[in-house]
């Protein structure tokens, strides 16, 4: 049986308030649900720079005993700080790769324009099971727009990263429209823009220059562990 969710208390560092924090848990290949144990003894500290080392944790599977790489935990507070939580350093791993999509490599495109972009975004989305995925009748303020069905999907493809404005107005999008959202960014999002996304459970990916997509938050983990290994045609 995989380890079950903790709840800890977790103090804002900045505006002093406290949360209750349950631990997210991920689904395993085996089918199990992984969970990572947080350190209760230790205080969350706010995440002031983003590095691709320090966003993954490892996490065996108490199950199968299979060792997976998931996003470290992180609480977005209120006040617009983000707080990471703690894990249990012996349950904690670290590696030397950043995890990519389970849609498999040979279905990407490298990026070297905008339409590139849409492409590889496409891809993912039929590697997850979206056959029908097709521009989206109602342009965003940011971006460009897909749809699929019960699908909202923005891609950006500027070389800024993507802000928090643009997954709320993504989220209102989907919610007005009775389905879920997708965001894939070229450069990463704003910290305010992942601790939104954290809060409205948007899925957030990134697209590599090889056309490769990366989840980076919890949301995108899990729908990322939806893919089949080959995409429907």
């Amino acid at each position: 049986m995989g380890v079950m969710p903790e709840t800890v208390s977790v103090r804002c560092t900045a505006c002093g308030r406290r949360h209750r924090y349950t631990a997210p848990s991920y689904p395993c290949a085996c089918g199990e649900p992984v969970a990572p144990e947080l350190d209760p003894r230790r205080a969350a500290t706010p995440v002031t720079h983003r590095s691709w080392e320090e966003e993954w944790i490892g996490l065996r599977c108490a199950a199968c005993g299979a060792r997976s790489r998931w996003p470290r935990p992180e609480l977005g507070c209120p006040c617009g700080t983000v707080l990471r939580v703690p894990v249990d350093p012996a349950a904690a791993g670290r590696s030397g790769r950043t995890p990519g999509s389970r849609v498999p490599a040979h279905r990407s495109v490298p990026i070297r324009t905008a339409r590139d972009a849409v492409t590889a975004a496409v891809l993912c989305l039929r590697g997850l099971g979206h056959r029908d995925v097709r521009r989206a009748d109602q342009r965003p303020v940011a971006g460009i727009g897909l749809a699929a069905p019960g699908l909202v999907v923005q891609v950006d493809p500027t070389a800024g990263p993507t802000s928090a404005r643009d997954v709320e107005c993504l989220w209102l999008t989907a919610m007005a429209e009775t389905a879920a959202p997708v965001h894939f960014s070229l450069a990463g999002y704003a910290e305010q823009a992942r601790a939104r996304a954290d809060l409205l459970g948007v899925p957030l990916f990134v697209l590599d220059p090889a056309g490769v997509p990366r989840p980076v938050n919890a949301s995108a983990v899990a729908l990322d562990a939806t893919a089949d290994g080959e995409p429907s045609e």
